[in-house]
Formats: structure tokens, sequence, C-alpha cells
């Protein structure tokens, strides 16, 4: 039961244990791993609208019973792929 007593004190000074990286500034030299990560954002962000766009198009052809299921699937993905990449530095930065 002790343990559990200290758990709630544990989580509140677990956030000030990661270190602060200071003001955001990108160390000298960085330059073109900035531009690499734009690239890759720029090149998933087409996977991405091309996944949607593969997604729809396979809907609006099926003429079988019972396959739109696996399309909606097929979609949800795309667009959960969209989420990650779209909120990728928000997510790493709030890791940081």
């Amino acid at each position: 039961m002790q343990i559990l007593a200290t758990l709630p004190d544990l989580l509140s000074t677990l956030p000030l244990a990661v270190p602060d990286p200071g003001s955001g500034e990108a160390p000298p030299g960085s330059d073109g791993l900035v531009t690499i990560l734009r690239w890759v954002f720029y090149i998933a962000s087409a996977m991405c609208v091309l996944g949607v766009l593969i997604a729809g198009g396979m809907m609006a052809v099926s003429i079988q019973r019972g396959s739109g299921g696996e399309h909606v699937s097929r979609l949800g993905w795309a667009l959960g792929g969209c989420i990650v990449i779209g909120a990728a530095s928000a997510l790493v930065g709030a890791l940081l």
C-alpha cells in the first residue's frame, strides 16, 4: 500500500527529470538534415494522398457484395497515416 501512496509523488517529479534542449534553435550545419526532413515529409504526404485516392477508387469500382468493409479499412489506415505524419513533429516534441 505504501507503493501506491508514493506513485503520485513519483509521477509529479518524473517530468522534471526530462532535459530541456534549450531555445529550439537548430545547431550550426544542420541545414542538410532539415532539407532531408522536408523531403521525407513531402514524399510521405504525397504517399498518404495517393493511398486515400487508391482506397477511394477501389471503393468506387467495387461491385462485390461484402467487400466495402475491406475498402473502408484501407481508407482508415491511409487516413491514420495522414494523421501520424501531420502530427509527427508535435508527437516528437511532446516526447522530448
